[in-house]
């Protein structure tokens, strides 16, 4: 039981801070100065990803716990998504964090920037989505959503 609510704390908190760490660079980039910029890249990597890392690691090693005591289409489907999130965060959104507050420190704003930019904003919205739809699978799994029954064809 314990199990189940570290998983679902953790996963929404960790969905949170990624959801704000996007918001916090949207805005800041539309309506800030650089100054604020380089606060925010700092912000989101420390103390950001010193939160972020060990809720996603929670997530993860109570998630394939949880699976050893489940089978089924949905726990699979699950199971198909975590590479590509964890490779996604390790490989693109971790070193993409680092980088950029490294630049924006130095006042570097250039293309490579906002190309780099853009690239973690991307990687951040695939991996939202693809942990949103483990959010959703987790609710069906632990029966707290529904699956929509097709309607009778004619």
């Amino acid at each position: 039981m314990m199990t189940h609510r570290i998983h679902a704390i953790a996963g929404v908190l960790a969905m949170t801070l990624i959801s704000l760490f996007m918001a916090a660079t949207l805005y800041s980039e539309m309506f800030a100065d650089h100054e604020s910029i380089a606060t925010v890249k700092s912000l989101i990597v420390a103390p950001g990803l010193f939160i972020l890392i060990p809720c996603l690691m929670a997530v993860g090693g109570s998630g394939f716990r949880l699976a050893r005591e489940r089978g089924g289409r949905w726990v699979a489907v699950k199971k198909k998504r975590m590479p590509f999130i964890a490779m996604n965060g390790l490989l693109v959104l971790i070193p993409c964090a680092i980088v950029l507050n490294t630049w924006a420190g130095q006042g570097r704003f250039d293309g490579a920037f906002y190309a780099l930019q853009s690239v973690e904003l991307l990687a951040g919205a695939v991996n939202l989505g693809l942990m949103s739809l483990n959010l959703r699978d987790g609710l069906k799994l632990a029966g707290r959503l529904r699956t929509p029954v097709a309607a009778p064809s004619r």
